[in-house]
């Protein structure tokens, strides 16, 4: 068994999750790797040894938590939570069904509250811990379509810092990282195919690739990397060639 401390990500079985999860697998942390598709995470290239898969929903605070205090049992309290797990649903306030803004707030924005409160009061007994936010740069600035995401992550934005000025005496660590245009599966979700269209020429302008997932991974693992007196508050990230 491992003698470093518990990663728990969440939204680990592809993008942004997968990545980080195979890093921290790299470097043999004992991780807790939460998905609603448990099935794409044990097809990912990892050593499975020290390696608990849950299938959770974030805003089930409950099933969450019974996820998180059944892999503390084994490997000790989470030292790193990465609230990762999020949905973007592209769509004009004006047609976008209400339900899609519930589905966006209920896992971008209570997911990660669910999480940090999940691990948070054990980590100011101890002095030690980092929740790292995974964000967009959706979250400070406005973008065509993006009315009911961007407001989640602003949400994002706003407990974060909220909450780390809450603990920064309790040497816990909240960092927040905010990439932008990226090659994951989030926009296989998105309904609206005028968005989608709009987003894909879009995306076109800056030749038709954007951020590799795997360059976010690298700098969560860097944020967490840092001496635990250290803080980078945030990080924004995107590929060279986006402008916006």
């Amino acid at each position: 068994m491992s003698t470093k401390p518990l990663i728990v990500i969440t939204g680990a079985s592809s993008g942004f999750g997968a990545k980080t999860a195979q890093l921290f697998n790299q470097a043999s942390y004992p991780l807790l790797l939460l998905a609603r598709r448990t099935e794409k995470i044990q097809a990912l290239p990892l050593n499975f040894e020290d390696v608990l898969i849950e299938q959770v929903d974030v805003s089930d605070k409950k099933e969450f938590e019974n996820a998180v205090r059944k892999a503390e049992k084994i490997y000790g309290p989470t030292d790193l939570l990465v609230n990762n797990a999020g949905v973007m649903l592209l769509g004009n306030v004006l047609v976008q069904a209400e339900s899609e803004w519930q589905t966006m707030f209920d896992t971008n924005v209570l997911g990660v509250l669910n999480g940090t409160k999940i691990v948070l009061d054990a980590m100011i007994k101890n002095n030690q811990g980092t929740i790292i936010n995974v964000s967009s740069i959706a979250g400070f600035k406005a973008f065509p379509d993006h009315a009911a995401y961007a407001a989640s992550k602003f949400g994002v934005h706003g407990l974060t810092e909220t909450i780390r000025q809450e603990v920064a005496e309790s040497n816990v660590r909240l960092s927040l990282i905010s990439p932008g245009a990226a090659e994951t599966e989030l926009l296989t979700h998105v309904t609206n195919e005028q968005s989608l269209s709009d987003y894909l020429a879009w995306k076109e302008l800056m030749g038709g690739l954007t951020l590799d997932p795997q360059k976010v991974a690298e700098s969560i693992f860097f944020i967490y990397q840092m001496p635990q007196e250290v803080t980078i508050r945030e990080i924004v990230i995107a590929a060279t060639k986006q402008q916006a």
